[in-house]
């Protein structure tokens, strides 16, 4: 809980009241002070999680893509065709990211 001063609108802090012993909200440059009685000291907030999206496009990312001749990197599987994309995941001047998916295997790598 986050309180402030209504005079002088600095920031309240908890500390021991003068007069009567008990926890108060008192401000540190005037003389506000707000006695805590009764007042919950914590309040606990479940925030909802966001939904993540796939930064590549999901499932559909691969629908409607070109073929191309290139070398699986598994020794396993020895296809030479694949499915790729270009996307520019770098500044500018850099060259685009070429992201590959085996047609036989499904094995996706990326070259730079």
């Amino acid at each position: 809980m986050l309180t402030f001063c209504p005079y002088c609108s600095n920031m309240l802090i908890i500390s021991r009241s003068d007069e009567t012993g008990s926890n108060a909200f008192t401000c540190p440059t005037c003389p506000y002070e707000f006695p805590i009685v009764g007042l919950q000291m914590f309040e606990r907030k479940y925030l909802p999680r966001k939904e993540i999206d796939d930064v590549l496009g999901g499932a559909g990312s691969w629908d409607n893509v070109d073929q191309t001749t290139a070398q699986c990197p598994r020794e396993v599987c020895g296809n030479d065709r694949a499915y790729f994309f270009q996307l520019q995941i770098r500044s500018a001047d850099e060259p685009m990211t070429t992201f590959y998916k085996c047609t036989k295997c499904s094995h996706q790598w990326r070259e730079n």
